[in-house]
C-alpha cells in the first residue's frame, strides 16, 4: 500500500461518527414514520388528482380525432383546471413537510444495506427531483414567469407520467413501513409506551408538525382558490389574476401589445375570412356586416390553464351560422387563425361538436359593449368547455377542415 493512502475502510470508519452526529442533530420527535406516512398519503392522493385533471386539460387542448369530447357541461373545464391548480399549489407545503419528516433518513447508516435499500434511495431520488421540478414550474406557469429554457406544456406532461410512476415505485418499496403505520397504534400499544398518549412527546410533536403543514396548506388554498371560485374572490391575494380586475371587468393574459396586433386589429381594412378551400368557397365580412347579422348572447366562462376563471356575458354571431355561409357540412372541424404575430396559440383547432354548439360564438361584444382591444377586438372566439388559450382573440380567418 502506498504511504499516506487512506483505504476505503478507513474512510468509512471516519465517516460513520460524522454521519451519526448529523442524524442525531436532524432527529426530532415529530419526524416519525407515522408523520411521513400521513403526509405521504396526502401527497400521493394529490398527485393522482393533479395527474387526472392535467391529462384531461392536455386532451382538451390537443383533442385527438378519436376522442369524442363534448362542450357540455360548459363549466367542466373550469372546474377540472381550477382543481388542478388548487391541488397543485396545496401540494407545495405538503411536499415540504414530507421532506422535513424524512430528512434524517439521508443520514441512515450504513447508507446501503442491500438491493431493497438501493431501490428505495433511487425511488426517493426520482420522486423528490421530479416533484420539486413539477411543482416549481407549475407555480411559475400560474404566474406566467417562464424562466426555464424549455416549453412548459410538453415537459409538464412528460414529468407528470414520471412523477406518477415514481410515486407507485416508492409506495411499492415502502409498503412494509406504510402498512405498519397506516393505522393508529392500539390502546394496548399506547399504554405500553405511555399511560397518556396526549403527554407522549412524539405524538404531540407529530400533531404539531401536521397542524403546521395543514395550516400552511389551508392558507395557500384560501389565498389563491378565489381566482376560480367567485365566493372566495376577495381572498385571492396571492393569485396572479383576480376576478373583476382588467378591461371590461375581466382579466387578461396576453394584451394586444404583447400579441403585436395594436395596428392590425383596429385597421379599417380588417376582414373576416370564412373559407372552405375544398369547395372553393370564400366569404369576406367587415365588422359592420358581422354586426348586421343576427346577434346571439351567451354567458360563458373564460377558464385559463393557469387556474383562473370568470363568467362573462358575450354576444356575437353563432359560429355555425358563419360556417353555413360557405356550405360547411355539419360536424366539420374548424381551424381559427389570429392576427397575433407573437406568442403561442396563433391558431387553434376546434372539433365539430364545439363548432356546431349553439353557444359557440364569434364574439363581438362583452358585457354589452364592443370588445376591448385586449379582449380580442374586432372579433374573438368564445365556446363552451374550452380553455382560454383556445378562445382565439383577434380572429382573421375561420377555415373549414374535414
Amino acid at each position: 500500500m502506498f504511504p499516506g493512502r487512506v483505504t476505503s475502510t478507513r474512510l468509512v470508519d471516519r465517516a460513520e461518527p460524522l454521519v451519526r452526529e448529523l442524524q442525531r442533530r436532524a432527529s426530532s420527535p415529530g419526524r416519525s414514520p407515522r408523520t411521513a406516512v400521513v403526509l405521504g398519503r396526502l401527497l400521493g392522493a394529490g398527485v393522482v388528482v393533479c395527474f387526472a385533471t392535467g391529462l384531461f386539460s392536455h386532451l382538451v387542448q390537443e383533442q385527438p380525432a378519436w376522442l369524442p369530447l363534448s362542450p357540455r357541461p360548459v363549466w367542466l373545464y373550469r372546474a377540472t383546471q381550477g382543481v388542478h391548480v388548487a391541488v397543485g399549489l396545496a401540494l407545495v407545503p405538503v411536499l415540504l413537510g414530507k421532506l422535513w419528516a424524512v430528512y434524517p433518513r439521508l443520514f441512515a447508516w450504513p447508507p446501503v444495506t442491500g438491493v431493497r435499500s438501493v431501490l428505495e434511495r433511487l425511488s426517493v431520488l426520482v420522486l423528490v427531483a421530479t416533484a420539486l421540478l413539477q411543482l416549481a414550474t407549475g407555480v411559475m406557469n400560474t404566474a406566467q414567469w417562464y424562466a426555464f429554457p424549455f416549453s412548459f406544456k410538453p415537459v409538464h406532461l412528460a414529468l407528470s407520467w414520471v412523477l406518477l410512476g415514481s410515486v407507485v415505485l416508492h409506495v411499492a418499496v415502502k409498503l412494509p413501513v406504510i402498512a405498519g403505520s397506516w393505522r393508529a397504534p392500539s390502546a394496548q400499544d399506547e399504554d405500553a409506551d405511555d399511560e397518556d398518549d396526549e403527554d407522549d412527546e412524539e405524538a404531540v410533536a407529530r400533531r404539531t408538525a401536521l397542524t403546521a403543514v395543514g395550516a400552511a396548506t389551508a392558507a395557500t388554498v384560501l389565498l389563491t382558490v378565489g381566482q376560480s371560485l367567485p365566493a372566495l374572490a376577495p381572498l385571492a391575494l396571492l393569485s396572479p389574476r383576480r376576478p373583476g380586475v382588467g378591461p371590461q371587468g375581466l382579466p387578461v393574459n396576453r394584451t394586444a401589445r404583447e400579441a403585436g396586433v395594436l395596428q392590425t386589429a383596429v385597421s379599417a381594412d380588417w376582414r373576416l375570412e370564412v373559407v372552405d378551400e375544398r369547395r372553393g368557397a370564400l366569404v369576406l365580412l367587415t365588422l359592420e356586416e358581422l354586426r348586421a347579422m343576427p346577434q346571439t348572447g351567451a354567458r360563458l366562462p373564460i377558464a385559463c390553464v393557469e387556474g383562473w376563471s370568470q363568467d362573462a356575458d358575450w354576444s356575437g354571431v353563432r359560429l355555425r351560422e358563419l360556417l353555413a355561409l360557405v356550405g360547411a357540412p355539419a360536424g366539420s372541424d374548424v381551424r381559427v387563425s389570429s392576427l397575433q404575430v407573437r406568442g403561442g396559440y396563433r391558431t387553434s383547432l376546434m372539433r365539430g361538436a364545439y363548432a356546431q354548439d349553439p353557444r359557440t360564438l364569434l364574439a363581438l361584444a362583452l358585457g354589452g359593449e364592443p370588445l376591448h382591444l385586449d379582449h380580442g377586438h374586432p372579433a374573438r372566439v368564445i365556446a363552451p368547455g374550452r380553455p382560454g388559450v383556445l378562445q382565439t382573440k383577434w380572429v382573421r380567418r375561420v377555415e373549414v377542415l374535414s
